[in-house]
């Protein structure tokens, strides 16, 4: 039996054992045989769509006594929701705005999100009784942004199809879901996931140090529809520190979307947690159900998502036909694809929809099948990248051993 206090002495000494997930996943499958003596820390990690994202910013607007306060506002074109502090008289306008709100189908909150973090600068339309103001803020004009989430790291999802004979426009596709059955869409890092390795919760705790994008953050607590079968986190991180790469907005059929990525280390006290973070992507269910009245129809397990996959999409120019209107290109949910430039792997989240979109076959994955009632279903969009999960849980991994991250937060101990 450890203690944290012993694994971040341990950690500041240079001895310390830290591995990704993917890395200890690794040495169960060849075999090892992993004790908690042998292992400090293992960091988890996942990245995808969240519908439940927002903001708080305090947005510098117009000298003190210009308005008396803000009635709407708009972020580069999205609703933004003025308050709760109506900041009378000072030209300082505090909002939330949501990772859902949007300016138009290819323009929303993840996008937005993205630019302030990015330090692009951002357009600002304030209305205050007859009177409108604008101005342009980036990041560091801003005196307070922190991101939350109301849900994040489910640790499992469930997976959808479409029976009805027809397609339907969902959050869960890009150009609408089509059947019947002809197309399945999941969602899920599977063996890397935080609360998949820690279902328990025995060390991410309300209060716990998480990576959020890329910035420390903590864990506030369990989020909206939290259950014990599928817990979730809510969790929250100042936004400066965090890094572009891991956010962002992604166009669905139904409204742009936002996708995030968090990182939890999990400190190995004993074999009881040995024994939870050597869970498989193969023993992890996966129920599929109708996206339409979402009665699960059958399961599988993640296993079929990432075992049998690869988690990145190749790009090959020569197998390019040069269509005058690139399908790759105008559907891409992320923006991460042109023919000039290829795949902008900072945005790209492999979700597989140029793989489907595009008519010369020049892009490559091999996302696999689910097992609907008798039948395979092709995997046709993947709204969690499982390569940028990893890439969090090693920025983790690596400030942990830096001595620059601490499982209990603060300085050295």
């Amino acid at each position: 039996m450890k203690t944290i206090q012993e694994i971040e002495e341990k950690i500041w000494k240079g001895e310390a054992v830290v591995c990704t997930a993917a890395e200890f996943k690794a040495l169960v499958r060849e075999g090892e045989t992993l004790l908690a003596a042998e292992v400090d820390v293992v960091t988890t990690g996942t990245c995808g769509v969240v519908s439940g994202t927002a903001a708080i910013l305090s947005v510098p607007v117009a000298p003190p006594g210009s308005f008396e306060r803000a009635e709407k506002i708009w972020l580069n074109g999205v609703p933004c929701f003025p308050g709760p502090c109506p900041n009378e008289r000072l030209g300082l306008v505090d909002l939330i705005v949501s990772g859902t709100a949007h300016a138009g189908m290819d323009y929303g909150g993840g996008h937005l999100l993205r630019d302030i973090v990015a330090g692009n600068p951002v357009e600002v339309v304030v209305e205050a009784k007859d009177q409108s103001f604008e101005a342009t803020v980036t990041l560091g004009d801003l005196p307070f942004a922190r991101m939350f989430t109301t849900r994040s790291a489910f640790k499992n999802y469930t997976a959808f199809v479409n029976r009805r004979p027809t397609t339907v426009a969902t959050i869960f596709s890009v150009r609408g879901l089509t059947g019947p059955c002809r197309e399945v869409s999941v969602s899920g890092c599977g063996e890397i996931n935080p609360l998949q390795n820690d279902p328990a919760r025995l060390s991410i705790l309300t209060g716990s140090p998480i990576l959020l994008n890329g910035a420390a953050g903590i864990v506030l607590g369990e989020g909206t529809r939290s259950s014990p079968e599928k817990p979730n986190l809510s969790v929250s991180a100042d936004m400066t520190g965090m890094q572009p790469q891991y956010l962002g907005g992604f166009r669905t059929s139904v409204s742009p979307e936002c996708f995030i990525s968090i990182a939890a280390p999990i400190p190995v006290l004993d074999d009881r947690q040995i024994a939870m973070l050597s869970v498989l992507d193969g023993e992890i269910p996966l129920p599929i159900a109708d996206i339409n009245d979402r009665k699960v129809l059958g399961e599988s397990t993640y296993g079929e998502v990432w075992e049998k996959a690869g988690t990145c999409v190749q790009y090959y120019p020569d197998w390019c036909e040069d269509c005058s209107a690139c399908a790759a290109g105008e559907t891409c949910p992320t923006g991460a694809f042109s023919k000039g430039k290829g795949i902008d792997r900072d945005r790209c989240l492999d979700c597989g929809t140029c793989i489907s979109v595009c008519p010369g076959g020049a892009f490559e994955g091999d996302y696999g099948a689910l097992r609907v009632r008798g039948r395979k279903v092709p995997i046709m969009l993947r709204q969690s990248s499982r390569r940028r999960a990893e890439e969090i849980c090693s920025d983790l991994k690596e400030q942990i051993l830096a001595g620059h991250f601490r499982l209990t937060g603060g300085g050295r101990p």
